[in-house]
């Protein structure tokens, strides 16, 4: 994405938010600014250290948070943003946002242009923290579409300001986020921690760790930390002549971007090292070189992203510039692609009406004949509307070879039923 005011270039940024996951990249550092004080406090001064639930919803961490005194709204945590969004312009009115700079937002694709504006002295609160004025930008459409991804109502993303307020402990298996004050934080002395330095360059994270492409090359990459980010790894071949496209992948849509969809290859790496950990036979986006030529100013390869991060508790210190992890439940889940050959927007008013939107060729869909549009009605006999869009997307996930059957409502409200054999198909 470029923000292009009206006198300035900004930063360039980008994010995916891929097919089943969701990716957009953000880097504002220039209107994020320096520090001067922390933005985000305990609203009891006492506490050094907050205990906290989380949604997790297709890789992603959902909070809840009111604005101004209303709400609760929805956010995304993200490290991958250096300033806050707003991304549902509903908002604007409703919370009496004051207009500051305005912005014209341009990125992949080929849709028209956008129009953004910056926002300051918003007062967000989280049970038990609150930021008394935390600056935003705010789109002036829903280009992104995150609730139809996500499948619950997405208002906007929280990222920066908050991770330098605290350190952030994220465990994923259960669904929890600790903030601890970092002035009284101590580092956990058990040997399973794998310590891993942040290099904090404006406003976002990176880490420089080696992964073999396949099982002759390994080189160490500047990956961005990226909790925002459903993918698991994401490589981008234009940052390194030896970064090449590996010979066995798969041509898709990545996902959306601002201005339009993103176009790549999904292929796998052999293997990344963490640290003491190595995850190997790792699911990786490749992004075409064209949707990468607006990059950020800031050198770097690629991202690690959430599918990947969620198989470890975390600790994110931006205070002293460290990452650790440790392995959980998760730990062990293979790293799958959708087996099915189809893309799915959840709709309707709570988001509980699922329908095909694009129908790759040759896929184990396609050959069912389903198509685009067709609404999702029965899953193996359970009613679709009983199911998350993440429990869904588990569906079919979830193992090569497995039959699915599938009842759809086409457009002319015929009904279809389709059997499908699952393909692991990269």
């Amino acid at each position: 994405m470029l923000l292009c005011p009206s006198l300035n270039v900004a930063q360039p940024a980008r994010r995916w938010y891929a097919r089943g996951l969701v990716c957009l990249v953000l880097v504002l550092s220039a209107l994020a600014g320096p520090a001067q004080s922390l933005p985000f406090r305990f609203t009891n001064e006492r506490l050094h250290r907050l205990k906290r639930p989380f949604v997790l919803q297709r890789n992603l961490i959902v909070l809840t948070a009111s604005l101004n005194g209303k709400g609760p709204y929805n956010f995304l945590l993200d490290t991958g943003v250096g300033i806050s969004l707003i991304t549902d312009p509903s908002l604007r009115d409703e919370l009496k946002l004051r207009v500051g700079q305005r912005f014209r937002v341009a990125g992949a694709g080929s849709e028209a242009a956008l129009e953004a504006f910056h926002t300051d002295s918003v007062r967000v609160e989280l049970p038990g923290v609150v930021g008394p004025n935390i600056p935003f930008l705010v789109l002036s459409e829903d280009v992104l579409n995150l609730s139809n991804y996500v499948g619950t109502t997405i208002h906007g993303i929280l990222g920066y300001d908050l991770f330098r307020s605290f350190v952030v402990t994220v465990r994923p298996a259960e669904a929890s986020l600790i903030f601890s004050d970092p002035a009284h934080y101590r580092k956990p002395l058990s040997q399973r921690w794998a310590h891993l330095p942040l290099e904090l360059e404006g406003s976002k994270t990176y880490i420089t760790t080696p992964v073999s492409l396949s099982d002759s090359l390994t080189l160490p990459l500047k990956l961005i930390l990226d909790t925002g980010a459903g993918h698991a790894l994401s490589i981008e071949t234009t940052s390194d002549p030896r970064l090449v496209l590996p010979p066995q992948r798969l041509r898709t849509q990545l996902g959306r971007g601002l201005n339009g969809f993103i176009n790549g290859y999904l292929g796998r790496v052999a293997a990344i090292q963490l640290g003491r950990y190595r995850l190997k036979t790792l699911l990786t986006s490749f992004p075409d070189a064209d949707n990468v030529a607006l990059r950020a100013g800031v050198p770097r390869n690629g991202n690690i992203g959430f599918e990947l991060l969620k198989r470890f508790d975390m600790v994110i210190n931006y205070d002293k510039n460290y990452l650790l992890l440790r392995p959980n439940a998760l730990f062990r889940e293979p790293f799958e692609h959708d087996m099915c050959g189809f893309e799915l927007l959840a709709t309707g008013p709570d988001y509980r009406r699922y329908v095909i939107v694009q129908v790759q060729p040759g896929s184990p869909a396609a050959l069912a004949g389903l198509r685009s549009d067709d609404e999702l009605v029965f899953i193996n006999m359970a009613p679709s509307n009983s199911l998350t869009l993440t429990q869904v997307s588990r569906v079919f996930h979830s193992a090569d070879g497995r039959q699915i059957m599938l009842v759809v409502r086409r457009a002319d409200g015929e009904l279809y039923i389709a059997k499908i054999q699952l393909k692991r198909q990269i």
